[in-house]
């Protein structure tokens, strides 16, 4: 059975996420690829999390704080 579709406030937060992220690494002057590679995630990913079309673990999140050298908490503000 497929799990129902998340409240448009996650979706909307799940893109303010993605947003900082996305304006993080341009602010780095970062493609999406060497986020990636320093966050080791695939390019695709990136792209899902940054359009906010993917929910990220928090895993996923730390390593691209971590990558970004940004706090965590800049990034899910």
């Amino acid at each position: 059975m497929p799990s129902a579709s998340p409240p448009d406030w996650v979706v909307a937060h799940r893109r303010a996420i993605g947003e900082h992220i996305r304006a993080s690494r341009r602010e780095k002057r970062l493609s999406q690829e060497r986020l990636a590679e320093l966050a080791g995630i695939d390019r695709q990913a990136v792209n899902r999390i940054e359009q906010g079309h993917q929910a990220a673990y928090i895993d996923t999140l730390i390593r691209i704080a971590r990558a970004l050298d940004t706090p965590l908490a800049d990034l899910v503000r």
